[in-house]
């Protein structure tokens, strides 16, 4: 039987939460969260190890998509893994700080 995606919407990931980024790189130095752990997600079977299985984990994406097959790769894997609902768009819409890389201030790419 099919369990339902762990998910929580942008606006409940608690403020200390360890959250993982797997958006492209341009779309990581356009905006993201503060602390943020960055994997593409066409990378992640390889950098797996980096992340943190003693804690849980919010998948980020730009809307929800790749996030939520990540999210679905890691609980299969024994992770305490939840899917930012809208991702980074929510995110933004919710008010949540950003920063960026590039000196410019923070968007959603």
């Amino acid at each position: 039987m099919h369990q339902p995606l762990p998910a929580v919407g942008a606006a409940e990931v608690p403020v200390d939460a360890f959250v993982l980024d797997v958006r492209e790189d341009g779309e990581w130095l356009a905006g993201h969260v503060a602390d943020a752990l960055h994997i593409p997600m066409g990378t992640l079977v390889g950098r797996v190890d980096e992340v943190p299985q003693e804690k849980r984990v919010y998948v980020m994406c730009r809307v929800g998509g790749r996030s939520g097959q990540v999210t679905a790769y890691l609980v299969q894997r024994g992770w305490d893994a939840v899917n930012i609902d809208g991702g980074m768009l929510a995110w933004e819409a919710a008010g949540r700080p950003m920063v960026s890389e590039t000196g410019t201030p923070p968007y959603v790419a």
